[in-house]
């Protein structure tokens, strides 16, 4: 099971939001470059890196933070927020992005997602996000009538890599991934899903790590649990282990 630490990009800054509200935002680090060398320094094999103000705005925002972090690590980086377009994929995988994740485009435009699977084999990660197992887009702002499940169905012969599944509410919150929406979702697909929300304390990436063994799970996103103390990196990796 793969951790991914998480470097949410606001303003520039590292920031987390509680359940998703941009209003809610506490920076954690004005240099975003620093942050990424600091997980690889703990051992960290991949890091996930979302666009916030991007995926609000429909655009990429925060691009000079995005590549003080290329610059600044060795180890592969996915990133999410405001990508739309092929042209949007190519530049930022061609910047050295390992894997650009799709959300609202996703449930926007799906013709989008198979297009760049087979333009860019094994790069495309799909994003849902969901409030009570409904997706969620354009940084959260709009609830849609889509299923996660039947959205992930979609793409279910394309060539996504993984899909990372947020539970919204659970964001930020420090209570816990959604285990059984999670679980549910990987059991509805062949491909690779990777948690997201909720992870506060060890307790948490070990029950994650049972659920990838019983389930499937490919991995799980921390943030904020990283950011306040609540879970040493060290020791999260050595639940990993």
């Amino acid at each position: 099971m793969i951790i991914y630490p998480a470097i949410d990009l606001k303003d520039g800054a590292c920031v987390r939001l509680t359940k998703g509200d941009m209003s809610q935002d506490t920076v954690y680090n004005q240099d975003p470059a620093a942050q990424a060398l600091s997980w690889v320094q703990a051992g960290f094999s991949w890091i996930h890196v979302v666009d916030l103000n991007g995926a609000v705005d429909g655009k990429p925002v925060n691009s000079a933070a995005v590549c003080a972090v290329l610059n600044a690590v060795d180890i592969p980086v996915q990133l999410g927020g405001g990508i739309r377009t092929i042209d949007q994929i190519k530049y930022w995988l061609d910047e050295g992005i390992s894997r650009v994740i799709l959300g609202t485009a996703a449930l926007r435009n799906p013709n989008l997602v198979h297009e760049a699977c087979a333009l860019f084999p094994d790069q495309i990660v799909v994003g849902i996000d969901a409030r009570n197992g409904m997706v969620a887009v354009e940084g959260w702002v709009e609830t849609s009538d889509m299923p996660a499940a039947d959205l992930a169905k979609k793409f279910e012969d394309c060539g996504v890599a993984a899909i990372v599944y947020t539970d919204i509410d659970r964001d930020g919150t420090g209570q816990g991934v959604n285990l059984e929406s999670t679980c549910a979702l990987a059991q509805s697909t062949s491909i690779p899903v990777i948690a997201s929300g909720g992870v506060g304390s060890l307790d948490d990436i070990k029950a994650v790590k049972t659920a990838a063994y019983n389930h499937g799970l490919n991995g799980v996103v921390i943030g904020k649990a990283f950011y306040e103390g609540h879970v040493d990196p060290l020791d999260a990796l050595k639940v990993t282990a």
